[in-house]
């Protein structure tokens, strides 16, 4: 069988971005550049006369932008789309939107520096491109300016929280609207919940703060030594990995700016080694859509501690690798689609 190319058009209003993205897409051989556009009306073209197999499209355009071309071809001509975009805070909250429409993953703009090398980036992007080119597209209607708490989605509680049982979840491609789905049918006095959804810097405060104002806990990016309470919810920063850690007077939050691990910092192993160390039978331990091995080693040694914990069935999730992974070593107790799973999880933090 003859090998073929992932298919990919460049869209971006600048020529040298639309330069230095093709140089490095064409620099892997299982994917091509097949044609580049600088703006909407040339994307569509493009689009319909080579049939591309992915997108990767500028957050930022003149005439139409990023957003309201995705949201058209969205409805349109569903296909796996990557966003690009630059480092900002602006920039996080209209990429934050795009995946809310369907874009399956984002990356920022390429920079060189002691932290990000072009051919980092470059093999970040290869590997954002061909999850991307498999994942299954979930289209979405754009969110209303000013969002308000899923009320009626939210579940009671039907036991007491102070049984002192915590919740941690971890998640990567697809995670971002799954994570939304899973905390909008949490109640406002949901146990503890502590979360690493693989994303930069510059997009988990962005990330917190858009989830505070749709779902009914407290969201709040976690900071260090914070007490761990019912009814907040702690997005792991995007420059630390989050931890658990037990004091005297209860359980904290702990940052840690130490090494990646399995590539990613922040790390889901690392939270769940901690809530396996820490919790024991106290936690439990959730695993949604992502690419990669990243949380399946950390969630059995969880299960081993006495935790119950489940994994996101490969029907509904945008990227079935990490529930996979975790599935395939006895971590995972129970697998749940991402509209039962926080019903299952609920009902196991309180028993």
């Amino acid at each position: 069988m003859a090998f073929s190319k992932i298919r990919v058009l460049v869209v971006d209003d600048s020529p040298l971005m639309r330069s230095v993205l093709a140089t490095m897409i064409n620099s892997f051989p299982d994917m091509e550049v097949v044609g580049e556009a600088p703006d909407a009306p040339s994307a569509r073209e493009a689009i319909k006369q080579l049939n591309p197999d992915v997108l990767t499209l500028d957050v930022h355009m003149p005439g139409m932008d990023g957003l309201e071309f995705l949201e058209r071809l969205m409805r349109l001509r569903p296909m796996p789309v990557v966003m690009v975009s630059s480092y900002t805070e602006g920039a996080s909250e209209v990429t934050l939107k795009a995946l809310e429409l369907g874009a399956v993953d984002f990356i920022g703009k390429p920079r060189s520096d002691a932290e990000h090398t072009m051919e980092s980036y470059a093999e970040e992007l290869a590997e954002k491109i061909r999850t991307s080119r498999w994942a299954r597209i979930r289209t979405r209607s754009l969110a209303p300016a000013v969002h308000q708490p899923a009320m009626g989605r939210a579940m009671p509680m039907t036991g007491a929280t102070s049984v002192g049982k915590t919740i941690c979840l971890g998640a990567s491609t697809g995670g971002t609207e799954a994570i939304k789905d899973f905390l909008q049918s949490m109640p406002a006095n949901c146990p503890p919940i502590l979360i690493v959804q693989h994303m930069p810097e510059s997009f988990t405060g962005s990330f917190a703060k858009r989830l505070d104002g749709l779902c009914l806990p407290r969201v709040v990016e976690a900071g260090n030594g914070e007490r761990i309470e019912a009814g907040t919810v702690y997005i792991a920063p995007g420059h630390s990995h989050l931890r658990i850690k037990r004091t005297g007077s209860g359980l904290q939050t702990e940052l840690l700016r130490s090494e990646p691990v399995n590539r990613h910092r922040p790390s889901v192993d690392v939270l769940f080694d901690s809530a396996a160390e820490v919790l024991g039978r106290q936690a439990v331990g959730v695993i949604l859509t992502g690419m990669g091995k990243d949380g399946a080693r950390g969630m059995l040694r969880m299960r081993q501690a006495g935790a119950r914990t489940f994994g996101q069935d490969e029907a509904s999730c945008v990227v079935y690798g990490m529930p996979r992974e975790a599935f395939l070593i006895g971590a995972v107790e129970e697998q749940a689609s991402l509209d039962d799973i926080a019903r299952r999880v609920l009902a196991a933090s309180v028993n």
